[in-house]
């Protein structure tokens, strides 16, 4: 079955504010090269990795728009809508939706009182959803998902800053691995892991391959394409029986982001 994927070209994306770590003002993308940068990623999926990828309309009032793992968490035909935390995210909500909508999809609201910042805090590993909070989901969320859906969410308390969605420390893959970043966690949180996912099927980045974005990885079927990284990370990959694909994300990792937070499974 063909993969599909929703991405969102960066027309308008660049740092008009600042409501992570990573961002600065003082610190502007360059727009053309993270043109170039989202083209090379995109061709990567869809021509060499044959993903159907489907493509909602940027805005230019939303410039983290381009971030489409943000847009929702997917479960079958359902799209569980974020509810972002941050007021200047917060009007993505609207044009994800009516794309959702406009494509077959049924569309879900949790309580706006509750945030939830979809697939970059919610992450299948098998039939369990695994899902971050305290920066930018409340736990809340987690449970409501849980009950409406009827499956298991095993929350992760995320407690380093520059790892403020669990999808920047935390990669499932094909067949039961993990790539994860342990130090994101607490010791109960990496309990949990060790819990769920045997030793074998573990693959520990470092702090130096966490910096990159390393686990911010897109995974179809045995490939895993992430931002420039190391030597070391590709070996790691190799021994498990997964092909690494690099490509630069640079511009976007100033606005907190990199492969993953670019696309969203659907």
């Amino acid at each position: 079955m063909t993969e599909k994927i929703l991405m969102c070209r960066p027309d308008y994306y660049g740092i008009k504010y600042e409501i992570n770590p990573w961002m600065n003002v003082n610190i502007q993308a360059d727009n053309n090269k993270a043109k170039i940068q989202w083209e090379n990623l995109y061709s990567t999926l869809k021509d060499d990795l044959k993903v159907d990828v489907q493509l909602v309309e940027p805005k230019e009032d939303v410039p983290d728009m381009v971030f489409t793992a943000n847009a929702a968490v997917m479960h079958g035909n359902k799209a569980i809508m974020s509810r972002f935390k941050y007021p200047e995210r917060q009007k993505e909500e609207k044009y994800y939706a009516e794309w959702f909508q406009n494509n077959g999809y049924e569309v879900i609201w949790m309580p706006n009182t509750i945030a939830f910042e979809g697939a970059g805090d919610a992450l299948y590993l098998g039939n369990t959803l695994f899902s971050g909070y305290v920066p930018r989901t409340d736990i809340q969320a987690h449970s409501w998902i849980s009950n409406f859906l009827g499956i298991q969410v095993i929350s992760l308390e995320l407690i380093n800053k520059s790892f403020y969605h669990i999808d920047t420390c935390f990669c499932p893959l094909e067949g039961g691995y993990l790539i994860y970043y342990p130090e994101a966690f607490d010791s109960y949180g990496n309990m949990v892991i060790e819990r769920y996912v045997e030793p074998e099927k573990r693959i520990i980045v470092n702090k130096e391959e966490a910096s990159y974005f390393t686990c911010n990885a897109v995974n179809v079927g045995k490939n895993v394409v992430t931002n420039l990284t190391t030597k070391r990370f590709t070996n790691l990959l190799k021994e498990k029986g997964f092909n690494h694909i690099q490509v630069d994300m640079s511009e976007f990792m100033k606005a907190g982001g990199a492969s993953k937070c670019l696309t969203l499974k659907i």
